[in-house]
């Protein structure tokens, strides 16, 4: 087993400082991979005791992921962004069935790894706004902000998978 993903090198392309986003990036997308697939849609839908649901978790990780990487190239949330951001609210199995959400975070990590492969070391300390209030950032710090938001999300999806499962 080569063991965690940190420990196998870099990321070809990425540049030094934006390993560590690189890297829970992917392991984030190989946990979702690993999970959610196998699950049935009710499983997958469900709220146990009123919480968020796997689903949610997925669905919000590869939102917050395309919104925040979105801030990181300077750029403010299109339209669609925004509408992506309220149906979160109210996301229930007609969101997707477990391989097409799945797939879906997938298709968000690679988005957002093609995005750390095309920033530049010399841009990692560009100051960004964020958000509709402008909250001062930078680059590396947004974007190392997406990575530890996914990854939450992707621990809250493995706890409630157990949850549901009953394990």
């Amino acid at each position: 087993m080569p063991g965690p993903i940190w420990l196998q090198g870099p990321i070809v392309g990425v540049p030094a400082l934006l390993q560590p986003v690189a890297h829970a990036l992917i392991e984030a997308d190989e946990d979702i991979q690993a999970l959610v697939p196998s699950m049935s849609p009710e499983a997958v839908w469900r709220r146990p005791q009123g919480a968020a649901s796997v689903g949610y978790h997925v669905r919000h990780a590869e939102g917050s992921l395309d919104r925040l990487f979105t801030y990181a190239r300077g750029e403010a949330l299109s339209e669609a962004q925004l509408a992506a951001l309220k149906a979160e609210q109210t996301m229930d199995a007609s969101a997707g069935a477990p391989q097409a959400l799945a797939a879906s975070f997938s298709a968000a990590v690679k988005r957002a790894l093609a995005q750390l492969r095309a920033t530049s070391d010399g841009d990692v300390l560009a100051s960004r706004e964020v958000g509709r209030s402008k909250a001062p950032s930078n680059v590396i710090g947004i974007l190392m902000h997406a990575a530890d938001h996914t990854y939450r999300h992707v621990g809250q999806a493995i706890t409630t998978a157990k949850i549901v499962s009953g394990a």
